[in-house]
């Protein structure tokens, strides 16, 4: 009799934190930042006021100990475009998510080279380097101050253009 109410009160126990982690969404939203935006519903003025010290408070002992990090939207995109041709992990929660994918860049030649049969290297002002995956031929070589754009084509491919001239697929690999 006593293991049958054991037993029973386990799984009640085991439905209600269930049902708790049901009724909780996680949000993506750090524990500290939630409890600053829950300081706007307190209707007295001054325990909303020690409620905002005490939440800026945590926010400010959370950055200084680099649990949390605040990046703007401008730095995010950034972080993106450096991130552009690599396959990686999609970030889009960690850099704000939506809809601003980087389909392109837009760059300079900083060096190229003939890479034997694998077609040109391409390294860009902008620190990344491109190896050409297709024979397509390049007419004219590549040359330090060339415009290039980098599109991302479609099923993981990249495509570069150099300049006026037609372009040809490639792969980040720097």
């Amino acid at each position: 009799m006593r293991l049958g109410l054991l037993l029973i009160g386990g799984i009640m126990a085991a439905l209600a934190t269930a049902a708790q982690a049901r009724s909780t969404t996680p949000t993506g939203t750090p524990a500290t930042v939630q409890s600053l935006i829950a300081c706007q519903s307190v209707a007295d003025s001054g325990q909303r006021l020690s409620c905002y010290d005490k939440a800026a408070q945590g926010l400010a002992d959370a950055m200084n100990k680099k649990e949390l990090v605040v990046v703007d939207k401008a730095r995010a995109n950034e972080a993106k475009r450096s991130l552009f041709g690599f396959s990686v992990p999609n970030f889009g929660a960690l850099f704000g998510g939506g809809d601003d994918q980087v389909n392109q860049i837009e760059s300079t030649v900083t060096g190229a080279f003939e890479n034997g049969y694998d077609g040109w290297m391409i390294k860009l002002a902008d620190g990344s380097s491109w190896q050409q995956t297709d024979s397509a031929p390049i007419a004219l070589p590549p040359r330090k101050g060339d415009k290039v754009v980098v599109k991302r084509g479609s099923m993981g491919s990249y495509f570069v253009r150099l300049g006026s001239q037609p372009g040809f697929k490639a792969k980040r690999v720097g």
